[in-house]
């Protein structure tokens, strides 16, 4: 609400009231001074205009809050021009003011109706029998023609330059968004660097420091030489299944063949046919790949959900639900079995559940769990669709 679309400032609502209250004036001025000449109550209605237009200036301030106040001081105007336009077509100037003033008091919408009134009811009340002059005429229709030409045209202005700005922001954010994602990836991959350091430490490197101390100790035909050399392959084995481990865990093998809705179901029919629990998938939204980092983590998510639900849950039915949307992709894993309370670990789950959470912070996403003892567990992952 305000001369222009949008909001004035501080010195602008200042100066607005007396510079309109001041059009209004001068208008109703010349239209005296040019007419045949102002007498009797012609001449009593416009000393009543000219008291009642300045109220324009304590009443601007007051518009937004009190529109009905508004809204009289423009009918009183109106009314005034119609009854002078009556009179005297010359006032018809005058009348040509209730246009500006109309979005000045009035949002656009209000304002168009207080325009087609202002150009209706001095017309219709207007002396048929006394022909107006030409420049009375040419202000009667060119002022409001030009004043809606000017109002729609910066308006337009306007919404472009909102429209510039909001695509400037979206741009802004969408690069911000692009930046956490990739400083979270960073510190996702050390993250994974340092897990793997102590995985190899405290398995790979124990396991062959084993073998070498039991190959020192079978040197020779001792007696203890089968049993040190039957304990060395021993921790062969299990040194290659944890670096098997190891491997696995970098990037799951369904993800290289297949993209994430097929993975999971792949991974559905494995706990399936292995628990004897019905597993069901389901895809909403449009299909389409992601950075291979949020894949892993919501497969490792779905991975770790399924597995809780196995051991701990007793459940019968497991639904999954992985949803597309413009910018975010949900992967929600809800199971029927007993539940349990926020923030009791019960047999385990409290690990498993901290280990999705990190995952999915570090791509810059949010993990909400959600389960009451009796009810299921509902899991619920969120994270940037790039």
């Amino acid at each position: 609400m305000g001369v222009v679309p949008g909001a004035l400032d501080a010195r602008g609502e200042r100066l607005a009231g007396p510079i309109f209250t001041g059009v209004g004036l001068a208008a109703l001025a010349a239209c005296v001074l040019w007419g045949p000449g102002v007498r009797g109550a012609t001449l009593v209605v416009v000393v009543v205009t000219a008291v009642w237009v300045p109220l324009l200036i304590p009443l601007f301030r007051h518009r937004r809050t009190h529109p009905w106040l508004a809204a009289g001081y423009y009918a009183g105007v109106l009314a005034a021009a119609t009854l002078l336009v009556a009179r005297e077509d010359t006032f018809m100037g005058f009348a040509s003011f209730g246009y500006p003033l109309a979005f000045v008091l009035f949002p656009a919408r209000w304002g168009f109706f207080a325009v087609a009134a202002t150009a209706t009811l001095p017309l219709l009340a207007a002396n048929s029998d006394s022909p107006s002059p030409t420049w009375v005429l040419v202000l009667s229709m060119a002022g409001p023609l030009l004043y809606a030409a000017w109002f729609v045209g910066v308006e337009s202005e306007q919404r472009r330059k909102a429209n510039v700005r909001l695509e400037a922001a979206l741009a802004e954010n969408a690069s911000l968004h692009a930046q956490l994602v990739a400083r979270a990836r960073e510190a996702g991959v050390l993250d994974e660097r340092q897990r793997l350091a102590r995985e190899i430490h405290d398995t790979l490197a124990q396991g062959l420091t084993g073998i070498v101390t039991q190959l020192q100790a079978a040197d020779g035909d001792g007696p203890d030489r089968d049993r040190r050399l039957a304990k060395v392959r021993e921790l062969a084995r299990d040194s290659l299944g944890e670096a098997r481990r190891a491997v696995q865990a970098l990037r799951p093998e369904p993800l290289d063949a297949a993209q994430l809705p097929e993975a999971l179901s792949e991974l559905a029919g494995r706990v399936s046919s292995t628990s004897g629990i019905a597993v069901r998938v389901e895809t909403t939204g449009e299909t389409r790949p992601l950075l291979p980092e949020l894949e892993v983590t919501l497969y490792r998510v779905a991975q770790e959900a399924l597995a809780n639900a196995e051991k701990h849950a007793r459940a019968s039915r497991i639904g999954i639900t992985l949803s597309y949307s413009d910018d975010l992709v949900l992967l929600d894993v809800v199971d029927d079995g007993v539940g349990f309370r926020t923030g009791d670990r019960g047999d385990g789950t409290g690990f498993g559940l901290e280990s999705m959470r990190r995952r999915v912070q570090r791509v810059a996403g949010t993990l909400t769990v959600e389960s009451t003892p009796g009810d299921g567990t509902a899991v619920s992952a969120q994270v940037p669709a790039l």
